[in-house]
């Protein structure tokens, strides 16, 4: 029988607990990480719907985007990817179109998928949203699995086993992304567990049938609630899995009861029961009686998909660090808050994270006009609320330049607050080509954010602003002179949110383009008259 649980709350940071958790985002550069599981693509067809069908009621969408995203073991790869660390992503998969779109996601985000083993069997894992007007729509799924017992499938296994082994050995620690499609098997799970007995290493299991890890001694376990619960309700019964009465999140004593019983019936150092906007909980082996509760925290509108990777790919590479296990699920937690603030399939880079971190401990940033997105989304709150107007304008900024000033100060002049989003170096490529940024995002951050006329500055992943306008809700929306005439896609957004949109004059001859052509320019002269 459990005992009862003490629970204590946030715990308040001291200046050496805040300046290790800076350090140990920054040594995340330094590591290698294994993830083991099943990967899959994420598909979101986006579009407008004005009438309904004529052969049914149901909407008419007239498609607008596309976008094809890692998921999955994939996603969870991809974000340790953007934490900084190196990754190696160990799965099977399909060898069929939607298998050749996730390779070259992956490669496009320089993940090796040298060890993703292509099964022409199997078809793989496929999910595909809908969204009309920013409100999805329905979801399709796609993948199936072949026969597991032919003599094609003993070979996979028999390969993947391999790798296993070899990656081991390379890794600092590995992360299991279960989703139960077939990857992570009973024969896969006891040479993991025959692997960690005689060299231990940080480990985190992930999975949709948690109880089939329950001999493995793995460092933490991250189910969320409804998992816990079926997870006890499976095990009592012998199999049904039927919950009896739901668990309120709101209730820790209740949840950290579920999470001890779940750290006795587990090889397991830690259990994190994830609460979504309640936070999570983490109970440890070594206080079976005091859980943790860590508060999430406050975002609008918030968007879950893929957060869960976030927390748990945030969570072992702390681990892997040397970060205790406290402090792991604080920095897990402040990276699942900036991946809610995201559209789509999310991820959280290293620079993100680390802003976040400075936040939340109260450290002074080399510029202070630098912040995460949820920090600014609840600073505009006050600063509308107190009567203030919120100007937001957004570009790759890229060799600073006089148009640049400017456009940022004729914009600061529209209102009270300067709210700047610059996108990310991977916007820019799709946006610009290959060769550009000419400088990183955060040269380009760091730039933008020491101006005078700037309040907030942050990097966004989109080619476009509208998440960030629905997120921070501006009263005016800036775009630069090159924007006159054209149809922009914020103006549909502007017009949800009653925002305006403000086109400023652009200064002629003054652009980052003619900045390079003259850098060329001068180049080749240099070269021609024989000057190196």
């Amino acid at each position: 029988m459990h005992k009862d649980v003490i629970f204590t709350q946030q715990k308040v940071p001291t200046t050496d607990i805040l300046h290790t958790a800076i350090e140990t985002v920054e040594r995340f550069s330094k590591l290698r990480i294994l993830v083991l599981g099943d990967a899959m693509l994420d598909s979101y067809l986006e579009g407008t719907a004005s009438r309904l069908c004529s052969e049914g009621p149901v909407p008419v969408v007239a498609k607008t985007s596309e976008q094809h995203l890692a998921g999955g073991a994939a996603n969870t790869a991809m974000n340790i990817r953007a934490l900084g660390a190196h990754v190696d992503l160990l799965g099977i998969i399909g060898d069929d179109g939607t298998a050749k779109l996730l390779r070259t996601t992956l490669q496009h985000h320089q993940i090796n998928d040298q060890w993703l083993l292509a099964d022409p069997e199997r078809q793989t894992l496929h999910k595909v949203r809908i969204l009309a007007n920013n409100q999805y729509v329905v979801r399709f799924d796609e993948g199936y699995l072949p026969d597991q017992t032919g003599d094609s499938q003993a070979q996979l296994t028999s390969q993947l086993l391999a790798h296993l082994e070899t990656l081991y050995h390379l890794c600092d620690a590995v992360i299991i992304s279960d989703y139960c499609y077939g990857t992570v098997t009973e024969e896969v799970i006891a040479r993991l567990q025959m692997l960690h007995e005689r060299d231990p290493r940080p480990l985190l299991v992930d999975s949709k049938a948690l109880w089939r890890f329950r001999t493995l001694p793995m460092t933490v376990a991250t189910p969320n609630l409804g998992e816990a619960q079926h997870l006890l309700a499976t095990i009592r019964s012998g199999g049904s899995g039927q919950i009896k009465a739901q668990v309120d999140p709101r209730d820790t004593a209740q949840v950290s009861s579920l999470a001890q019983q779940l750290l006795e019936m587990f090889a397991a150092h830690s259990i994190v029961i994830t609460l979504g906007s309640d936070g999570a909980l983490l109970l440890h082996a070594d206080h079976p009686q005091q859980a943790l509760h860590v508060p999430a925290h406050s975002v609008p509108h918030a968007n879950d998909v893929g957060a869960g990777d976030s927390f748990a790919s945030t969570l072992i590479t702390a681990l892997a660090a040397g970060a205790d296990i406290q402090d792991a699920v604080y920095l897990s937690r402040d990276a699942a808050s900036i991946a809610v603030t995201k559209s789509y399939t999310a991820t959280v880079s290293q620079q993100e994270l680390l802003q976040h971190v400075h936040l939340r401990l109260n450290l002074p940033l080399r510029d202070t006009s630098i912040h995460a997105l949820p920090y600014i989304m609840k600073q505009l709150e006050h600063k509308r609320g107190s009567g203030n107007r919120i100007v937001l304008t957004n570009g790759v900024f890229d060799i600073l330049h006089r148009g640049h000033i400017q456009l940022l100060h004729q914009a600061r002049q529209l209102g009270d607050i300067l709210v700047v989003a610059i996108n990310s170096d991977r916007s820019t490529r799709h946006l610009k080509g290959p060769t550009r940024p000419i400088n990183g995002e955060e040269d380009r951050l760091t730039l933008v954010a020491a101006l005078d006329m700037v309040d907030y500055a942050f990097i966004f992943d989109e080619d476009t602003p509208e998440r960030c306008i629905r997120l921070l809700r501006p009263d005016i929306h800036v775009k630069g002179g090159n924007y006159m005439g054209k149809t922009l896609p914020e103006e549909t957004v502007l017009q949800d949110i009653g925002g305006q949109l403000v086109i400023l004059p652009f200064v002629p001859s003054h652009s980052t383009s003619h900045v390079i052509e003259r850098i060329v320019a001068i180049a080749s002269a240099s070269k021609h008259d024989g000057y190196t």
